[in-house]
């Protein structure tokens, strides 16, 4: 998949944090092939990312994350307690459930849409939506150092990458105290900063 997805963004986050030799092929958006034969037999939903790891195929980036960490990162990107793999995966739930769908109007409207032809009603709602979701991350972030505990984890990663989306989505917020602590941490990581953090929002 393309580097300027969100999705594809998770999966290659988590791909760095875990230093796995990797080939990142560009589909999706401006390059096409993802509605090809051959990416549709692997991938039905013809969206991106896909993991092919030797024939063993594998779509939806959250599943790619687990996976990934679950393999590769067990007690480390994967939490060692179930407990903190469960509130990880709560988390990784919520941002395809409650952030992800509140910041989809700004984002197209903001991003994919010429300034003249902007429903700017529509973005001041999502902006609103997505301030109020992610003030629930801020409250968490008051009792953890991470989302699932005092660690960095796969849980932190589909959060992250909206994160880094909200900042620029929504410039005129109110101080988040602990949100701003936990992306200062993030954000140093250095396979955030070469696989979310250096690209623009396209």
């Amino acid at each position: 998949g393309r580097n300027t997805s969100s999705n594809v963004q998770r999966a290659m986050w988590a791909i760095g944090e875990l230093n796995l030799k990797h080939e990142r092929l560009d589909v999706g958006g401006a390059f096409g092939k993802n509605k090809e034969p051959d990416y549709l037999a692997m991938n039905p939903n013809g969206l991106v990312p896909t993991l092919d790891e030797d024939g063993f195929i594998l779509w939806e980036s959250n599943a790619i994350v687990r996976y990934l960490a679950r393999v590769y990162g067990a007690g480390t990107l994967e939490p060692s307690d179930q407990k903190d793999i469960a509130r990880a995966n709560q988390w990784m739930d919520w941002q395809l459930t409650v952030i992800g769908p509140a910041f989809f109007a700004a984002f197209w409207g903001l991003i994919r849409t010429p300034a003249e032809k902007r429903d700017m009603a529509a973005i001041t709602a999502s902006q609103q939506k997505s301030t109020e979701a992610m003030a629930m991350l801020d409250a968490q972030l008051g009792r953890t150092a991470y989302v699932a505990g005092d660690r960095f984890s796969m849980g932190d990663i589909p959060v992250g990458v909206m994160a880094y989306r909200f900042r620029q989505l929504c410039p005129e917020r109110p101080n988040m105290p602990h949100l701003e602590r936990w992306y200062a941490a993030i954000e140093k990581r250095p396979a955030f900063q070469e696989h979310v953090g250096s690209i623009p929002l396209t």
